[in-house]
């Protein structure tokens, strides 16, 4: 009788379903990335990054796998969003290509996941210590959600959220990973670099972070459990701009408002809503 509920017990718990995971990976915040030639494909040392940004993402699709992952998505969130190429991804893995998203980094995302792992990271707009630090594009000079000031990180974590998935992990230079984690506990962290300003960085070996990526997706996946959908609506969002150019533009769309020369603002009844608007405004949203 004990044999047979063994039995029976064992296979209930394999048929339990494992895990999905999402994988948002940028570029900046990437092993062994220091110089702009690396970032875009005008770049000298571009396919070189390609390799290196492939390298973390499949340090974390590994980790995330021996955590109980059994399916994972990818999706490319740096410029282009065409910088990984499905070849270079440990197998089984999904990939969301192209920058034609709705709602970019975070497309793909929906309350069927468990998990979201960012990659690559960096500081948002205004950071003076920051490798890298912009929000979305050069033309944002800061986004506030609710009154708070959000990078990419934040926005995207603020989209996780709303889904009720937590984000489990982010990779990134010192000065990222401790903006995107804060306010979230438990949020594992892997500093690839240390930030020395906005150009210069102390790259960490590349042996040494792939390990620890892949270590703390295991721990990080492993633990993850969903949690209550986050959803304070409305959500009051002010776009501040380098230019007065796009407010100027923008202001005419139904909606919107111009509290100062430089900033665009309006309110949504879902983050999703708020996330495609944010990237609308500075992704497309064209003076020229």
């Amino acid at each position: 009788m004990l044999g047979v509920l063994f039995v029976a017990a064992m296979t209930a718990v394999s048929a339990q379903p494992g895990k999905k995971v999402f994988i948002s990976v940028d570029m900046e915040g990437i092993s062994g990335i220091a110089g702009d030639d690396q970032l875009s494909a005008a770049g000298a040392e571009y396919n070189r990054s390609r390799r290196l940004m492939a390298d973390d993402a499949n340090a974390a699709i590994r980790g995330a796998r021996a955590g109980g992952a059994t399916e994972i998505v990818v999706n490319d969130s740096h410029g282009s969003m065409r910088n990984l190429r499905l070849e270079d991804l440990e197998p089984g893995a999904t990939l969301i290509s192209h920058s034609f998203k709705r709602h970019g980094m975070m497309e793909g995302l929906d309350e069927t996941f468990d998990a979201v792992i960012f990659i690559g990271y960096h500081a948002k707009a205004g950071t003076p210590s920051g490798l890298f630090a912009h929000t979305g594009s050069g033309v944002v000079a800061d986004v506030r959600v609710n009154g708070r000031s959000v990078g990419e990180g934040g926005l995207n974590t603020l989209m996780a959220h709303w889904y009720g998935v937590p984000v489990v992990l982010v990779t990134g230079d010192d000065v990222a990973v401790a903006q995107v984690a804060e306010g979230t506990p438990g949020m594992r962290t892997v500093v690839t670099k240390r930030a020395i300003n906005q150009r210069a960085a102390a790259l960490r070996p590349l042996d040494v972070t792939r390990a620890e990526i892949e270590a703390a997706a295991r721990e990080a996946v492993a633990r993850a459990a969903r949690g209550t959908p986050s959803r304070t609506a409305p959500y009051r969002v002010e776009v501040q701009l380098r230019s007065s150019l796009i407010p100027e533009v923008a202001e005419i769309l139904p909606g919107m408002q111009r509290p100062a020369a430089d900033t665009i603002a309006f309110s949504a009844d879902t983050m999703p809503q708020a996330y495609a608007l944010v990237r609308f405004l500075y992704r497309y949203v064209n003076p020229d």
